[in-house]
């Protein structure tokens, strides 16, 4: 079994990869202050809770954007499990073409979400990522990563909005009832969430124009609120990041001796 997991800014991601399918995930929260050991505890518990040995990994691999916690995270994992971790970036082979001005600065969620896609679906891929920021990345015929365009995502923007208007309060995201409020909690929510819709229809009918068509893939937690007001088809596939890392991991295994 390997333990494949994504360090973002808002939350890390355990994901548990057998004979290369996903059986299962768990979710903490980002924390900046914890220690290799708190982190430890947790993902012992998580395993524990799931009633997985620690006996049971072959290896682990990891995808930081939050470059403070990727040797903590790194130690905690070697701590419950004994294995070493593989990092995505510099010696790392994943098999994608990258071509943009400065590969080595690709997030390393976007290249493992990209691998993981061209294991699974046909090329030409628009795959959009939506958490704390709205990633439109996009794969040609050939399976080349060509480059990505980076959005505020649906929180992120809420909270600025509130955080800048002192009157404006942070709202929950359920659908709202038309496209103008009645009210401020309404307003907030018709004009946060259908602008980001409308923001992610609009940059994909820009890439469909300049690119062509291409099978259009989202994935992340704030996708589910926005899919419902989107014109365009997409398919919801949250396991590509974990299935990318574990795809990587085949690549960088060495052989038993």
């Amino acid at each position: 079994m390997l333990l494949a997991y994504i360090i973002r800014n808002d939350k890390i991601t355990f994901g548990l990869v057998e004979n290369g399918s996903l059986t299962s995930s768990a979710s903490i929260g980002t924390d900046v202050q914890k220690t290799a050991d708190e982190y430890a505890i947790l993902l012992k518990n998580i395993l524990d809770f799931k009633g997985i040995s620690t006996q049971d990994f072959e290896g682990a691999i990891c995808a930081s954007v939050v470059p403070c916690l990727t040797e903590i995270l790194r130690a905690a994992v070697k701590s419950v499990l004994g294995v070493r971790s593989h990092i995505i970036g510099s010696g790392i082979k994943t098999g994608l073409t990258i071509q943009t001005e400065n590969p080595a600065e690709l997030g390393a969620d976007l290249v493992a979400t990209a691998v993981g896609a061209l294991a699974k679906y046909a090329p030409p891929l628009v795959l959009i990522e939506c958490g704390t920021a709205i990633t439109f990345s996009y794969l040609d015929p050939s399976g080349r990563f060509l480059g990505c365009a980076i959005a505020p995502g649906l929180s992120l923007s809420a909270r600025a909005l509130s955080s800048a208007a002192g009157l404006l309060p942070e709202v929950a995201y359920t659908a709202p009832r038309a496209v103008l409020g009645k009210n401020t909690a309404e307003s907030l929510r018709a004009g946060t969430l259908l602008a980001t819709a409308s923001m992610v229809d609009g940059m994909l009918a820009r890439i469909e124009k300049e690119y062509g068509v291409a099978t259009v893939i989202a994935l992340g937690d704030e996708a589910d609120a926005i899919l419902p007001y989107l014109d365009h088809e997409i398919i919801k596939d949250d396991a590509l990041t974990l299935l990318g890392l574990s795809v990587i991991f085949k690549k960088n295994k060495r052989p038993k001796k």
